[in-house]
């Protein structure tokens, strides 16, 4: 029997080991070359958005997409009811967007509010209510502010308290104020209520920044959280929106029309879903405008109906409500015989009037400053722009 040749073993050992080192190289060129998902993102769109959905027992409680813009370290949040209504396609009819969610999962549940919102929405992130109480923990507490005490009891005899004032809130604290319910309360404290925990949550990832950008840290909090992305990219998704000026995070809502179908009562958005489409295209341009101080604050308008069109500036504060605004008055103008619409710019920001202008496709923009002597009680004086509805406006656009 022959022995073995020691020149093939010598070669069968040099083609392991040039295989190991091939295989050494290409999985250094993988990891090298892998693409950060956040950051490819930001090279074709300037602003984060991801959809963040608060989740209880086979409900949910809230949903808002979130969009960041990095330069400015400036965001908005942008609430979409769980009663809003449209023909799904996932479903194969028309419900409220939140069945969507029950019946088909957070994949379904994203695709149709990009439908909604005319956008494509690339991260989300899921907040399970048990699971968030635990974070709350983690994260020091949630800071909201209580206008009043609460005591009550619910169904079941559980008693809930919570205090007044500006409070941070644990764990327990923070699901039973998200949680708990008044036969008195109106619909729209409830969900500003709900819109004050995600308002929380931010600030607290801002004032826990480090600890966010702490790997071995966010290990920790990443598994009371949900999200479509990996490990790496979700630690670098949290770590950049943690720089967000909280304190200027202001939340909208969508508003629509409201009818009942199959016994429940949904939200249509106005304008055929348009408006919301609109929208969302107008706080994705402010926050990437190049003046940041636009969008430190909320306009204030006044509305004056300039036509004999009943109920005409009532529903415009309505539109404009929706597109971020805050409406001081609406009334009659001097005359019910103005052809053409007119914005009156009283603080001289020509870039906010003319964002104005575009929202309902006005030109005619007068320029008009209120002296420091003038009465700080007529509405000049305490409105940054005054819209007089002229002929030309439809309830939507000013036609050409």
């Amino acid at each position: 029997m022959r022995g073995s040749n020691p020149n093939s073993n010598k070669g069968a050992f040099l083609l392991i080991l040039i295989f190991l080192i091939l295989i050494s190289v290409i999985v250094g060129l993988s990891l090298s070359l892998r693409v950060n998902t956040i950051d490819e993102n930001l090279k074709s769109d300037r602003v984060i958005k991801t959809l963040v959905v608060m989740e209880d027992k086979n409900r949910v409680l809230f949903t808002d997409v979130f969009i960041y813009y990095p330069v400015s370290q400036r965001g908005a949040l942008i609430n979409i009811l769980e009663n809003t209504g449209a023909i799904f396609s996932s479903l194969g009819r028309v419900d409220s967007i939140d069945s969507v969610y029950l019946e088909k999962g957070i994949d379904a549940y994203k695709s149709e509010i990009e439908n909604l919102v005319g956008q494509s929405i690339p991260f989300y992130i899921v907040l399970n209510l048990s699971k968030f109480g635990e974070l709350t923990d983690m994260l020091g507490g949630m800071k909201i502010f209580i206008a009043s005490p609460v005591d009550t009891k619910n169904d079941e005899g559980e008693r809930w308290l919570l205090p007044s004032g500006v409070v941070t809130l644990d764990g327990d604290k923070i699901r039973t104020y998200l949680n708990y319910e008044r036969s008195d309360e109106p619909e729209e404290d409830l969900i500003e209520r709900r819109q004050n925990v995600l308002l929380a949550f931010f600030s607290a990832l801002t004032r826990n920044e480090k600890i966010i950008s702490d790997k071995k840290s966010f290990s920790e909090l990443e598994k009371k959280m949900l999200s479509n992305l990996d490990g790496k990219d979700f630690h670098r998704l949290m770590s950049v929106v943690s720089h967000v000026d909280s304190e200027h995070l202001m939340p909208q809502s969508i508003t629509g029309s409201k009818r009942v179908v199959d016994g429940k009562t949904l939200l249509f958005p106005y304008y055929d879903g348009n408006l919301i489409k609109e929208v969302f295209r107008q706080v994705s341009n402010s926050l990437i405008s190049v003046d940041n101080a636009n969008i430190n604050r909320t306009y204030v308008l006044e509305i004056q109906n300039g036509t004999t069109v009943q109920g005409l500036a009532r529903n415009t504060m309505v539109l404009l409500q929706s597109a971020g605004y805050d409406i001081l008055s609406t009334g009659n103008a001097d005359s019910n015989d103005y052809e053409k619409t007119v914005i009156i710019n009283h603080i001289g920001n020509a870039e906010i009037a003319k964002s104005l202008g575009d929202f309902i496709h006005c030109t005619n923009i007068v320029e008009e400053s209120v002296s420091e002597e003038a009465d700080s009680n007529t509405a000049a004086a305490n409105v940054d722009f005054t819209i007089i509805l002229g002929k030309d406006f439809d309830g939507r656009y000013v036609k050409k």
